[in-house]
């Protein structure tokens, strides 16, 4: 088709339809970017959605199991309370935060398993001994109430004098008079200080120990049982006369019971006896055993542990047995003493830690018994049969520690804070 002017029309008509085209594209390209873009946003969002949802969730489960902890904790501390029918002080937090001046490490003493105990002066001058018990605390508000009925029911001048307790907030903590030679072990075991306990000192130690555990045993109105008597629960006083503290791992006896079995073996092992450790059996005769530990640490100034153990292939019980057979005691005896000590009286001590230490309980004394030993030079004792055979712990293969394994009859085993027991050799 021609125009007027002779032209085609079709230039124009296909000028119109380009230009509507052009039109038309970015529209559609538009609409597939902004449709590309959605569809690529979604699953961001949804997993944004998620995330959310998951935090909120973990917040609302931590702040739910954050207050139920809590309120146990709250119940337990409100359980504690009634402790004030017990005739046992309950001490302001208040004036133990002045007394110990917000316990400030320059007042700290040291720290056990249950927390730290620190050194605190009260208004009138008097000097205490606050044991607070830490939040992560091995010994819960069980045996915090066990700890504070015992003591307060228990006086003894070779017993720690318990003076109060607080139970405020969230804090828990025992008031003990205070002892400024602190504990036994810190003499004993210690090269520079061991030269401090000459044979009488040491002597009267083993002496007011032994008076202390026979009261817990047998002359308080309860028959108690320490399961945890050792050089660090011995404390010192001004004259050096000893002190038996931290009862939270007691137990109080029935009278018509002579033991008592249990599936929760609670102590320190070197002082365990082997009924104990190893079948969760214990009397008056285990705490026996430990007594009779100390008093053989007390005469070598060696502590029966793995570091003993490592350096000697044996025990230091073991050792002893040995070199009494062999009339070779001196030997035994502290280096620090420089053979200054009554032959005879550390011999029957001597005698009594090795009766003490007996494998079987029943050939093992009363606490009567060993009192009467120590301070009678008459009395015939009997000849001491071996200690129990204990067993050395190959290294392990991340180090070289050595661990206290006890062979038995019996094929239990336990494994008590924290000590490994693995690959037994046989002595």
């Amino acid at each position: 088709m021609q125009d007027r002017g002779g032209g085609t029309m079709a230039g124009p008509m296909y000028r119109l339809r380009h230009r509507r085209l052009m039109d038309i594209a970015p529209a559609g390209a538009s609409d597939s970017g902004h449709s590309s873009g959605h569809s690529n946003g979604m699953p961001i969002m949804v997993s944004i959605l998620v995330v959310v949802i998951v935090c909120t969730l973990c917040y609302c489960i931590y702040c739910w199991r954050w207050r139920k902890r809590n309120a146990v904790r709250r119940a337990q501390i409100e359980s504690l309370r009634p402790l004030s029918n017990s005739d046992l002080p309950l001490m302001d937090l208040t004036s133990i935060y002045e007394a110990t001046n917000s316990f400030s490490k320059e007042n700290k003493l040291g720290e056990g398993g249950f927390g730290p105990v620190y050194r605190g002066v009260l208004g009138g001058g008097a000097e205490i001994a606050v044991k607070r018990l830490s939040a992560r605390s091995r010994q819960g508000a069980a045996e915090f109430r066990n700890e504070v009925e015992l003591i307060a029911k228990l006086q003894h001048r070779n017993l720690v004098r318990l003076l109060g307790c607080c139970v405020e907030r969230d804090e828990k903590m025992l008031i003990y008079e205070y002892l400024p030679n602190r504990s036994l072990d810190a003499f004993l075991f210690d090269t520079r200080k061991s030269g401090q306990l000459d044979w009488k000192t040491r002597q009267s130690i083993i002496l007011g120990i032994a008076r202390g555990m026979l009261y817990l045993h047998e002359d308080s109105c309860l028959k108690v049982i320490h399961r945890d008597l050792k050089a660090s629960n011995v404390l010192l006083d001004n004259r050096m006369s000893p002190k038996i503290s931290d009862f939270g791992m007691a137990k109080i006896f029935e009278e018509e019971s002579s033991e008592v079995s249990t599936g929760h073996v609670v102590g320190t092992y070197g002082y365990m006896a082997p009924e104990y450790a190893m079948e969760g059996v214990f009397s008056v005769k285990s705490d026996v055993f430990s007594f009779g530990v100390l008093v053989l640490e007390i005469l070598s100034g060696q502590r029966n542990g793995s570091m003993y153990l490592q350096e000697h292939q044996h025990t230091l019980i073991q050792d002893a047995w040995k070199l009494w057979n062999e009339e070779r005691a001196a030997e035994f005896m502290d280096a620090s003493l420089a053979g200054s000590y009554a032959r005879e009286e550390a011999w029957r001590c001597f005698h009594v830690g090795l009766l003490c230490v007996q494998e079987s309980p029943d050939l093992r004394p009363t606490m009567s018994s060993a009192v009467l030993k120590l301070i009678s030079d008459q009395m015939k004792m009997p000849a001491p049969a071996a200690p129990p055979l204990f067993a050395r712990v190959v290294k392990r293969v991340s180090g070289s520690e050595f661990s206290l394994a006890i062979k038995s009859d019996t094929t239990k085993t336990h494994s008590v804070n924290e000590v490994s027991i693995s690959m037994v050799e046989p002595r």
